[in-house]
């Protein structure tokens, strides 16, 4: 005796029609098409877990790549400069979030060498306190210079690598630096010209920081700035999500007037971009999932229509209506969770190994899907999150089971009279 056949009779028989013998043609036909709702509901939960992952994946990329540069929290004193920056720093780590601070002074200028102009931000850093706040220490290109090379007074320049290549500069070439007069009769005035020697070049895998940044030493950027003092302090939490929170309470305990900005505020239209996005792409997946659910509709009908000397046999040997619903429920259920569990298999597989297939299919196929100018990374990033997954999976099963519903309710008003009638 098989395990179906110690099954209550309702899950043995529902399970006897999802395999649909092949004992006629028109079995066979309903076998295939069973075969084609497993088939799309599986497609559709793949394809939804793989452009989910993708997205999570893209966002976690380029947020973990700006925050190498970005600090968590900046502060800035409504005055334009912050005289007791040590003071402030000193109020901030009253915070047990806060795990690093460093100041830092920020302008605008033009670039420019051998004939080329690029625009830039210059930031001025204590190089021995930056790595506190930011990764850019850590990720100078090998045998390109040092971060330690900055150094008070002798003007030295590090830039991203993009912005290097832009330029075709070399470690120590001389670049000049134009930036605006910062006095009242600036639009009267030419702009002040200083040169730097670039002591290093740096690349965090982020296209707008390695295009757009450059760092000089913070008592240069304070002479160029026209500052007195550095403009304000970085600070780098011990988890990056409490940034509004610990914005927020910071706002309240410090001392002066100060304004302060989270890493999210960096570049907020970015973020709500990637979440509305996400949301769309659920939708319209789920759509596909929604389709390839209601195959089973017509699935079940068919199978209905097919089996109706059965469901007369059944019920005169005394099942209830109450039965044969089930049978077929259980039927469309079984055909929802194999395509549900397939389709769960497979997106998890592709969404893991995607750093594999995609090289390989632009390989194959002579083309870069990812722009970096655009999308700020080369590579196609994934990140399977398991709440995503069991949510997907939950819906596909969810949809399956509501198709069921309206086929079995038919089966179960089956008139035994009526469908023994011409057999």
């Amino acid at each position: 005796m098989s395990i179906i056949d110690k099954l209550p009779y309702e899950w043995a028989v529902g399970i006897r029609y999802t395999r649909a013998g092949k004992r006629s043609a028109r079995n066979s036909f309903i076998s295939f098409i069973s075969l084609i709702s497993v088939s799309g509901i599986a497609l559709g939960v793949a394809a939804l877990i793989v452009v989910l992952s993708v997205m999570n994946g893209f966002q976690k990329e380029v947020t973990d790549r700006m925050l190498a540069v970005v600090a968590h929290i900046e502060i800035y004193d409504e005055r334009g400069a912050m005289p007791d920056w040590q003071g402030a720093i000193k109020a901030a780590y009253q915070n047990s979030a806060v795990i690093g601070a460093a100041p830092f002074a920020e302008t605008q200028g033009m670039l420019m060498y051998d004939g080329v102009m690029k625009p830039a931000v210059l930031r001025g850093v204590l190089p021995a306190e930056e790595s506190k706040v930011s990764d850019v220490p850590h990720s100078m290109v090998k045998g390109q210079g040092s971060f330690d090379a900055l150094r008070a007074g002798e003007f030295n320049i590090i830039l991203g690598s993009e912005l290097a290549k832009a330029l075709a500069l070399k470690v120590g070439d001389k670049v000049t630096l134009a930036v605006a007069p910062g006095d009242a009769s600036a639009a009267a005035s030419s702009p002040r010209m200083v040169n730097f020697t670039l002591v290093g070049i740096f690349e965090v895998g982020h296209f707008e920081f390695d295009s757009g940044l450059a760092f000089v030493h913070m008592a240069d950027a304070q002479v160029i700035a026209n500052l007195l003092a550095p403009a304000g302090v970085r600070l780098r939490l011990a988890d990056l999500h409490q940034a509004p929170q610990v914005t927020q309470e910071l706002a309240r305990t410090m001392p002066g007037s100060l304004l302060l900005r989270d890493w999210s505020k960096h570049n907020p239209t970015w973020f709500a971009a990637v979440q509305s996005q996400k949301k769309m792409m659920f939708i319209i997946l789920v759509l596909i999932i929604a389709v390839a659910a209601f195959n089973l509709v017509a699935t079940l009908a068919m199978t209905v229509t097919d089996k109706q000397a059965d469901i007369a046999i059944l019920r005169t040997l005394g099942s209830s209506p109450r039965s044969i619903m089930k049978i077929f429920m259980i039927q469309g259920a079984l055909v929802g969770i194999i395509g549900t569990a397939a389709g769960v298999g497979a997106g998890v597989l592709i969404a893991l190994n995607v750093d594999v297939i995609i090289p390989f299919i632009e390989r194959v196929l002579g083309m870069q899907f990812i722009s970096k100018e655009i999308y700020f990374i080369s590579a196609l990033p994934s990140d399977v999150r398991w709440p995503d997954v069991c949510l997907i999976a939950a819906v596909s099963v969810g949809l399956a089971f509501i198709a069921t519903l309206y086929p079995s309710f038919a089966a179960s008003r089956v008139k035994p009279a009526e469908a023994l009638r011409y057999e």
